[in-house]
């Protein structure tokens, strides 16, 4: 079981102000830029995210029915702040992994401990060849 909602208020409040402070560059974080599929507003958001050939998979620690998670599926991607760099990623697909092999070794006790499942996989956009 992912971690509880109310979990997830407390840290829309206060952790992810602290958190968004070195989650852009720090190892095994990113930030996602996503627009609001009713708002518009564009939104930055601390995840656990890794790199994987040809993109990247988030960790999902709220589960599949987080607020950036639809944003970034409605929109068919988002960007990711990640080790200073902005990276444009497409393609999301959320998929359900127990084994939680896309992600670092040393990273699965983790997940499985606070009962992560779930991860979504981001491509990276290739440049357009104009």
């Amino acid at each position: 079981m992912p971690i509880p909602k109310f979990v997830a208020r407390v840290n829309r409040v206060a952790t992810n102000r602290v958190t968004g402070l070195f989650a852009g560059r720090a190892p095994g974080w990113g930030i996602v830029l996503h627009k609001g599929r009713r708002t518009g507003r564009v939104h930055r958001t601390p995840i656990n995210i890794f790199r994987e050939p040809g993109g990247y998979v988030a960790a999902l620690t709220y589960g599949t029915d987080s607020d950036w998670v639809k944003n970034t599926v409605a929109a068919g991607g988002c960007d990711l702040e990640w080790r200073g760099k902005r990276v444009r990623l497409t393609d999301p697909r959320i998929v359900h992994d127990p084994a939680r092999k896309a992600v670092p070794a040393a990273v699965r006790p983790i997940l499985g401990l606070a009962g992560v499942n779930d991860f979504l996989h981001l491509s990276v956009e290739e440049p357009r060849q104009d």
